[in-house]
């Protein structure tokens, strides 16, 4: 009946309903071979055809597959899960959600276990059109034993199979159960795998996958041994940019670990991160920000971490500077880094964007100038860079960020013996004299919280029976 057809003919509405009889006409017979070649045809057509001959067509379909099995090449069961296979991905979805509800996802899985590898190849790639397109369809493969049957396919090695296997897998992930069967069945290696072959589409919702796993901490041992990091590494160098910030963020949860901050480092995160840093995407350099604060926790991740950063301070994108001073101002408050900024040359990289850089660049580096400000060597760096006159100059600013971090910076500055007088100009300004009392309220609050903890500790030890 498709014979008939040619492309310009689908463009025709009548021609498909005349088609579509046809169709149910020549299912209806006794011919088996052109009812195999008839439905081969329709699968072939199909992104032509009109989406309500579609809907129709689809319980046709999946009546074919409910017929007898027998394990022949070609059969109609292959041509039924070719067609529906073609027709799964029309639609936006919808035609892949008539599918399943029209119950076509236990026939499948049942040919799947009787089925050999031609007949299995095809289909698999239906089932994996159908939990691509159709969120609906994942929880139905799961309840008719879809993912036990993957799972026993993928540990048998079906080498053939592993692709269309490893994208319904990833697909799959993506359902808090799955993950809890992958988790505690060993699961885990295989979700990694599909992080690392298959569409780019696929490889993305592993590395999704991946990332919600991290948050469980018992996940994360598994998740790094079974090498996680380099997989999504990969993932955020070579793929598009949805799988390049899906994998990045699910990287940065897997190294929000003390355990795992050195492993994800050592396999190259500290580079990618900074390209992350310096790309076009908002959310990228928020990932990056995020990452970088928890890989610099190790003291050794801290040296390479600014090298990049200062890098990028003194280069010409306006926005990665930005988003590298934001980084700096939240690594001044690491105590241990101290050292490690001042040998990085941040801080005179800083004070020169102070000096020349544009409003928001600016406001971020006030605020990291202020975080040096609180500890006795920065300060000293910061003097010495020429940042105290650039601060007494911006307590006119209008922007009322940049004039507030630049009085915090300068009552430090105030507060130190050797430094004081420099900034003995601006000690009746009214700004330096309210940020003064507030920086004092906070200190007696916290004095206050530190003494009451240490009347709490006092008290349990007093009080508990166990150690008495």
């Amino acid at each position: 009946m498709m014979d008939k057809l040619d492309t310009k003919q689908a463009e025709l509405g009548t021609n498909w309903e005349r088609s579509f009889h046809l169709y149910e006409t020549v299912i209806a017979g006794d011919e088996k071979s052109k009812r195999i070649q008839a439905t081969f045809k329709l699968g072939r057509m199909s992104k032509h055809a009109p989406e309500n001959i579609l809907a129709c067509a689809i319980p046709v379909l999946v009546e074919l597959l409910r017929s007898p099995f027998d394990n022949q090449t070609p059969s109609i069961h292959g041509a039924s899960a070719y067609c529906l296979k073609c027709i799964a991905c029309l639609g936006e979805g919808r035609l892949a959600v008539i599918i399943g509800q029209c119950g076509a996802i236990p026939s499948l899985l049942s040919l799947l276990q009787a089925s050999e590898s031609n007949l299995q190849m095809v289909i698999l790639k239906c089932l994996r059109n159908m939990v691509t397109f159709s969120d609906s369809n994942r929880p139905a493969v799961v309840r008719n034993g879809g993912l036990e049957i993957v799972l026993n396919m993928l540990n048998a090695s079906p080498d053939g199979l592993k692709r269309p296997l490893l994208e319904i897998l990833s697909a799959l992930s993506l359902l808090r159960d799955v993950r809890r069967v992958l988790l505690n069945s060993g699961g885990l290696r295989f979700l990694i795998e599909s992080a690392k072959c298959g569409s780019m589409a696929s490889r993305t919702r592993a590395a999704q996958g991946i990332g919600l796993l991290g948050l469980v901490k018992r996940a994360r041992h598994t998740l790094v041994n079974f090498g996680a990091a380099a997989a999504l590494l990969d993932l955020i160098q070579n793929g598009d940019t949805s799988a390049k910030l899906v994998a990045a963020n699910a990287l940065g949860v897997i190294s929000s670990h003390v355990d795992y901050i050195r492993p994800v480092a050592q396999a190259g995160a500290i580079p990618v991160y900074a390209e992350i840093l310096e790309g076009c995407e908002p959310l990228g350099k928020e990932i990056a920000e995020d990452v970088f604060c928890i890989l610099a926790v190790v003291e050794e991740n801290a040296a390479p971490i600014f090298q990049h950063l200062v890098r990028i301070l003194r280069g010409s994108n306006d926005e990665a500077k930005a988003a590298a001073a934001d980084i700096t101002w939240h690594l001044a408050s690491y105590k241990q880094l101290v050292s490690v900024v001042q040998d990085s040359g941040a801080i005179p990289a800083l004070v020169e964007l102070l000096r020349s850089g544009n409003g928001d660049v600016k406001e971020k580096v006030s605020g990291a100038i202020a975080q040096f400000s609180y500890n006795k060597s920065g300060r000293v760096a910061l003097a010495d860079s020429g940042v105290i006159p650039l601060l007494i100059q911006m307590l006119e600013d209008e922007s009322q960020e940049l004039r507030e971090n630049a009085a915090e910076a300068l009552v430090n500055f105030s507060e130190d013996p050797s430094l004081g007088d420099r900034v003995s100009c601006v000690l009746d300004s009214p700004l330096f004299q309210d940020t003064q009392d507030k920086l004092m309220q906070i200190r007696a609050s916290d004095a206050r919280l530190d003494s009451s903890l240490r009347l709490l500790s006092i008290e349990h030890l007093t009080l508990d029976p166990s150690l008495s």
